[in-house]
């Protein structure tokens, strides 16, 4: 049975969502290993949003991850989100789900978790953009959505870069919280920030590297350089 939480819930994490800017997805195990290490480097560096995303492993393994991704974010104070599974993201506790455009419907998956759970949508074009933006105006929720990849990168493979120019034109349309997403490390942060975005989304930076707590501080330290740690109305 999952647990519908209160409306007061589903404010604090919208806003915990308005102010977050650094975006970590991480999957299951890691590297083969335990995940919690990892998740606390990168709480400890400056991220202030995790996603789990697991491809490969099967619902039990996703569920024993689940339970220390669950437990480090309420450590730290910061949302949990589960990739593409709104029902699991419920049993799991999960603050709310990312899904992608060759998922369910953005109707499905708002009616599967309810009004107070996050919704994340994967966007890779100026149309897909603005399919978001009429969804959320004919009242079905969506509390923000990911614009990229901006660079290539193997996890998400056979996927074409869409370069910094989607994310200028996201940063001039978009009324949705974006964070721009795909091959973005420390040292290329800057550009995508100086094109417009406020949010910015990694996986290999952190995951694949020696010292993730570091990695997550200077990519932190980006925004300030570009006068890009609050964004103008959240």
């Amino acid at each position: 049975m999952s647990f519908e939480p209160s409306e007061g819930a589903g404010n604090l994490r919208r806003e915990r969502l308005r102010t977050a800017r650094l975006y970590f997805v991480c999957d299951a195990r890691p590297g083969g290993k335990d995940p919690e290490p990892l998740l606390r480097a990168a709480l400890d560096g400056g991220v202030d949003i995790v996603q789990l995303r697991e491809k490969e492993a099967g619902t039990r393994v996703i569920e024993r991850a689940a339970d220390t991704f669950r437990r480090i974010c309420d450590t730290y104070g910061v949302p949990f989100i589960l990739n593409d599974d709104p029902e699991l993201a419920l049993s799991v506790r999960a603050d709310g789900v990312h899904i992608g455009q060759d998922d369910m419907t953005v109707a499905e998956a708002r009616q599967l978790i309810g009004p107070n759970h996050l919704l994340g949508l994967s966007t890779h074009s100026e149309d897909q953009i603005a399919a978001a933006h009429k969804t959320a105006s004919d009242g079905i929720a969506i509390d923000h959505i990911s614009v990229g990849p901006v660079h290539e990168t193997p996890t998400k493979a056979g996927r074409p870069a869409v370069g910094l120019e989607l994310v200028n034109h996201a940063a001039k349309v978009s009324t949705l919280p974006f964070f721009a997403i795909g091959g973005i490390d420390s040292g290329n942060v800057v550009e995508v920030l100086e094109a417009g975005a406020r949010r910015v989304c990694v996986v290999r930076a952190i995951r694949d590297s020696s010292d993730p707590a570091g990695v997550a501080s200077s990519l932190r330290r980006a925004f300030a350089t570009v006068g890009a740690e609050v964004a103008p109305g959240g």
